[in-house]
């Protein structure tokens, strides 16, 4: 039977071989709390709940997107991994919530287990910075659903919050200020508009002078954590909101977590578009509004703040070696 099931494309042996394969970078996310080994059926998680009065667990799934196609088409696999863990962990830790733990899944039109090793490497690498354990995971072979070199991953994040320190957003007023910080790149978001733009008049391996440094490389930069900065924010300021800058751009993820009857006032000339945004924009003379529906434009993160609390929001952010700017305000 499993000749067979090999001859139709799916090799048993060789998904067992790369569990093997993985188990050290899964074994570096554990602590204490993990109570389960790989291989089981399900991962278990025992997490402190005497440390909370009332604890909220909050949970996010996602993917890249087509940010796989140039992980792909480029050969480096060990950065995806990173970029789906830390847009999980953002997008938790924006409600004030600690990431618990992660699982993921990975699906290949052919197992290749150098490619599913660097990948969950990738994980490990993101799991360990931002203190959560990988406790779970799948791997698939799909010959007839994906091409043979080509794969897709998706993940899930699971946290805790206190239910007294969730952020909502409520008490968000007129006159209070949008602090943006910088992204790193685009992030997991805007690929398949970059791609078709970009591709068309470079190639992978080309160095862009204005980026300084190959197509491939600035398309690959890891989407950054945003969970130290937000942790250093919510001692020192009084944050009445974060929002991840994903898809739907600056305006679209920030009106997400505005009240009904208020409004936002962006101030696109206050930061300096990094430079791939430039060139995309340029290269197929896409309009400014077109731009910012589709991508962070540079801004990764936005947090409400006080009108009174932009200079404690900026110090605390240097402490963090991370650059503030008054983006917009509330109105």
């Amino acid at each position: 039977m499993d000749d067979t099931y090999k001859a139709s494309g799916v090799d048993i042996s060789k998904a067992e071989e790369t569990l093997d394969g993985i188990k050290k970078y899964v074994k570096s996310t554990y602590n204490s709390n993990v109570l389960s080994d790989i291989g089981n059926f399900g991962g278990l998680f025992q997490f402190d709940s005497d440390k909370y009065k009332m604890p909220v667990l909050v949970s996010s799934t996602d993917g890249v997107g087509t940010k796989l196609k140039i992980a792909i088409d480029a050969g480096k696999h060990d950065t995806i991994g990173q970029d789906l863990v830390n847009h999980c962990v953002n997008d938790i830790a924006v409600s004030g919530a600690e990431p618990l733990f992660f699982l993921d899944y990975m699906a290949f039109g052919k197992l290749n287990q150098d490619v599913a090793t660097e990948i969950v490497k990738g994980f490990s690498i993101a799991c360990n910075e931002n203190n959560c354990a990988l406790i779970g995971g799948e791997t698939a072979e799909m010959p007839g659903i994906y091409n043979e070199n080509d794969y897709d991953i998706s993940g899930t994040i699971v946290g805790v919050v206190e239910k007294e320190s969730i952020l909502a957003g409520r008490n968000i007023e007129t006159g209070d200020l949008l602090i943006g910080f910088h992204s790193n790149g685009l992030h997991t978001n805007g690929y398949s508009l970059a791609r078709g733009v970009l591709l068309e008049k470079y190639k992978l391996t080309d160095h862009i002078d204005e980026l300084n440094r190959t197509l491939a490389e600035e398309l690959l930069r890891v989407h950054k954590s945003y969970l130290n900065l937000i942790r250093e924010l919510l001692l020192t300021v009084n944050v009445k909101a974060f929002a991840h800058i994903t898809g739907g751009g600056i305006v679209g993820n920030t009106s997400r977590i505005i009240p009904e009857g208020l409004n936002i006032k962006i101030h696109w000339g206050n930061w300096d578009i990094p430079p791939v945004f430039k060139l995309i924009q340029q290269t197929a003379n896409i309009s400014s509004d077109e731009m910012r529906k589709v991508f962070n434009m540079g801004i990764g993160l936005i947090a409400v703040v006080p009108y009174d609390q932009e200079e404690i929001t900026m110090q605390a952010a240097n402490s963090k070696r991370e650059h503030a700017i008054v983006v917009g305000k509330v109105e």
